[in-house]
C-alpha cells in the first residue's frame, strides 16, 4: 500500500522502536495532526483470537463518556412505540414505510433501533443494513422494547464494534480537538467494552496490541501493560 508524501513525513517523526503510554500516544497523535479539518481520533485493537472460528467472533458496544464528536441521526423502526420514540428525540420514526424507503436506497441515518414486533420485517433488510453494521440486534442493545434507553445511549456516545476478518477491531474515540483527558477516558471505555466482549473460548492473551491515530495520520503503538493496568 502506497502512502502519501505527507503520511510518510509524519510517520518518520515517530520513534518506531518504542511503545507509548496512552497519554503519550494521544499527545503524539495531536502533535502530528496537520490536516485542514478536525480529524477523528481512532483506535485499533489486535486480538488474540482465531477469526476463522465462529465461537471466537467478537462484537459488542461501549458508551463513550465524551461522545464521538458527531451528532448521530437515529432511525427507530417500530409499530407500538412511535410516540415514545418521537418524545425521546429520534430523528426518524416509522414502520413499514421506512423499511420500504431503505429498500429503495434511502440511508440518511447513522444508527437503527427496532422494537421486537417489527423485527420480522426488518430482517428482510439484512443485505442492506448488515453490511453496514446497522442491523438491530439484542447483543448491541438496538433491538429492544426500551426505545428511550437505547436512543439515549446512542445520542450520548454509544458505539458498536465488530471484529474484522483479520482479528482486529477498529473504532472512533472522538475528535483530535478533544481534551487529552477526554480522549483517554473514551479510549479506556472502548477497551473495557472490547474486554467485556471476550468469548469464553479464547485462551491466552486476548488484547495483543493497541494503536491510536488520527484519520489521516500514522498509527502510534500503545503499551498494552499500561492499558491493561488502567482498565482493570
Amino acid at each position: 500500500m502506497r502512502h502519501s508524501k505527507r503520511f510518510v513525513e509524519l510517520k518518520n517523526k515517530i520513534e518506531t522502536d518504542r511503545t507509548f503510554t496512552l497519554k503519550e500516544g494521544i499527545a503524539t497523535v495531536k502533535e502530528l495532526t496537520n490536516a485542514k479539518f478536525d480529524e477523528s481520533a481512532e483506535i485499533s485493537v489486535r486480538l488474540g483470537v482465531d477469526p476463522k472460528r465462529s465461537d471466537q467472533m467478537v462484537r459488542g458496544n461501549a458508551v463513550l463518556p465524551h461522545g464521538t464528536g458527531k451528532q448521530k441521526k437515529v432511525l427507530v423502526l417500530t409499530i407500538e412505540k412511535e410516540k415514545e420514540a418521537k418524545k425521546a428525540g429520534a430523528d426518524f420514526v416509522g414502520g413499514v414505510d421506512y423499511i420500504e424507503k431503505i429498500r429503495k436506497g434511502w440511508l440518511d441515518f447513522d444508527s437503527v433501533i427496532a422494537t421486537p414486533e417489527i423485527m420480522k420485517e426488518v430482517t428482510k433488510l439484512g443485505k442492506i443494513l448488515g453490511v453496514r453494521g446497522l442491523m438491530p440486534s439484542p447483543k448491541t442493545g438496538t433491538m429492544t422494547a426500551d426505545v428511550e434507553k437505547a436512543l439515549n445511549e446512542i445520542k450520548k456516545g454509544k458505539i458498536n464494534f465488530k471484529m474484522d476478518k483479520t482479528g482486529n477491531i477498529h473504532g472512533v474515540i472522538g475528535k483530535v480537538s478533544f481534551d487529552d483527558e477526554n480522549l483517554c477516558e473514551n479510549a479506556l471505555e472502548f477497551l473495557r467494552g472490547v474486554l467485556s466482549a471476550r468469548p469464553p473460548q479464547v485462551k491466552g492473551t486476548y488484547i495483543r496490541g493497541v494503536s491510536i491515530s488520527s484519520t489521516m495520520g500514522p498509527g502510534i503503538r500503545i503499551d498494552t501493560k499500561d492499558i491493561m493496568a488502567a482498565i482493570k
